[in-house]
């Protein structure tokens, strides 16, 4: 299989790309950054430039192409959500998935699945509520930014292309959110952030790879999906089972304000959070690896 793949530099990206090559499947890297990609992956990907926001001769790469894997999108929660920032955010989404799909649509032979990224801030947020994949839509920003970019991949369905969403929670590994998490751990002044009473819905990044190569090659899969583990946790119960796996302690909270005052309405992501289950995932009998926090916990940092 040849597969495409945007964002493959990033956290989730670069494991992908692994598993994929030691698969024995062909990846296409679409990139803006194609010499930092060639040294990231010793050449053993084909790389092609191109610019997310804009239409190009870079389309053209698709045609020949079994998949499509379109993880781009700026990070959500790591500046302060200025108007010019929250647009940047949207763009990052929806425009480069119009041209992603722009491109298959006219790419002869077409790609057979698209399988994109979504989030669940697709439903929004709430302390009593659980979401699973038929939920709706919530109505804040983020939940804004989820329903534009679903949009746009789902009209890939137009040109005859199976898509695959996945709605996809924190992802645990070495690196992205949880690495720093660790910092206050590792100076013993770790605890929850916020109230810890606010709901945290995760997959570790192993299961996450697996779910994507899974909607690639498993051709009934078509639709909506939760990526997230079927064991959500409220903060204070995740910062607990860090401190007990890095035997630290974990009872210094982060209060609210401290991140409000540096990500103003980005603080949102995780102080206020939503209890999400993937009755859909399992349902299709997707087998969990790391199924609990402390699994997954355990394997990335032993």
């Amino acid at each position: 299989m040849k597969v495409a793949i945007t964002g493959a530099t990033g956290f989730v990206g670069t494991r992908l790309v692994e598993r994929l090559l030691t698969e024995g499947h062909q990846v296409m890297v679409l990139t803006r950054s194609p010499d930092r990609a060639a040294k990231a992956f010793s050449n053993a990907v084909d790389v092609v430039a191109y610019d997310p926001m804009a239409s190009g001769a870079w389309q053209e790469t698709i045609a020949g192409c079994d998949a499509v894997v379109n993880l781009a999108g700026e990070a959500i929660a790591e500046n302060r959500w200025t108007p010019e920032r929250k647009q940047s955010l949207m763009n990052s989404r929806k425009i480069t998935t119009e041209k992603v799909v722009e491109a298959i649509c006219k790419a002869n032979p077409k790609p057979s699945v698209l399988v994109n990224s979504s989030a669940i801030g697709f439903y929004g947020t709430s302390e009593t509520v659980t979401f699973e994949e038929s939920s709706e839509s919530g109505n804040d920003f983020l939940a804004e930014i989820c329903r534009a970019w679903e949009a746009e991949a789902n009209r890939a369905k137009e040109c005859g292309t199976r898509v695959v969403i996945l709605r996809t929670g924190i992802v645990l590994g070495m690196g992205g959110a949880l690495e720093r998490m660790l910092t206050p751990f590792k100076m013993f002044a770790g605890g929850p952030i916020g109230t810890g009473r606010q709901w945290f819905s995760w997959i570790h990044r192993e299961d996450l790879v697996s779910l994507i190569l899974r909607a690639l090659t498993r051709s009934e899969m078509e639709g909506v999906y939760n990526a997230t583990a079927p064991n959500p946790v409220r903060m204070g119960e995740m910062t607990t089972v860090l401190g007990q796996v890095m035997n630290r302690p974990s009872w210094l909270p982060v209060p609210g304000f401290a991140l409000e005052a540096m990500l103003g309405d980005g603080a949102i992501v995780v102080l206020e959070g939503q209890q999400v289950l993937p009755k859909r995932t399992l349902a299709d009998g997707f087998e969990y690896q790391y199924p609990t926090v402390k699994d997954a916990l355990e394997e990335i940092l032993k």
